[in-house]
């Protein structure tokens, strides 16, 4: 059975382990390839103290996928009058398991966390496979990038 849960700095390995696994799929890397320093220090630190709250999926305490939300506050507008905004990434699962929903799963869970957070948009950069996800979440195509706004 598939655990989904918000991580926390003590799994800061995992959270490691799965993004660096996330760069190369997506951007079909060789096994081998060898992340910079800078590379991994930046990830660490931003899991580490960055504005932001990632949600790891377990199967059997294995993780097999990820998504992120970074936090945004910019100058509070009448339609965003908190200036609390934030943008969803890195989204990921393992290939093996796909299309079952934990995507879903794990977008929904970050949604939900992040309206309790105050934020009253969400924006995302969609690839082509994430893109039908998405719609059905509720996020709309805009001129720049996708957005959820909260009702």
């Amino acid at each position: 059975m598939v655990d989904i849960r918000i991580a926390t700095k003590d799994d800061i390995d995992s959270l490691m382990s799965i993004r660096l696994e996330m760069l190369k799929v997506v951007n079909n890397l060789l096994e081998d390839y060898v992340y910079s320093d800078e590379l991994k220090n930046e990830s660490r630190d931003y899991f580490m103290n960055g504005d932001q709250m990632t949600v790891l999926a377990s199967d059997g305490g294995e993780v097999i996928g990820c998504a992120s939300m970074s936090f945004i506050r910019i100058m509070p507008t009448f339609n965003h009058p908190t200036g609390k905004r934030a943008h969803l990434m890195n989204v990921y699962i393992r290939e093996e398991y796909r299309r079952q929903g934990i995507a879903q799963k794990m977008v929904e869970l970050l949604i939900e966390k992040t309206w309790e957070k105050g934020a009253t948009e969400i924006s995302l950069d969609a690839t082509t496979l994430g893109r039908p996800l998405y719609k059905r979440i509720g996020f709309t195509d805009s001129e720049e990038c996708m957005v959820l706004t909260k009702q």
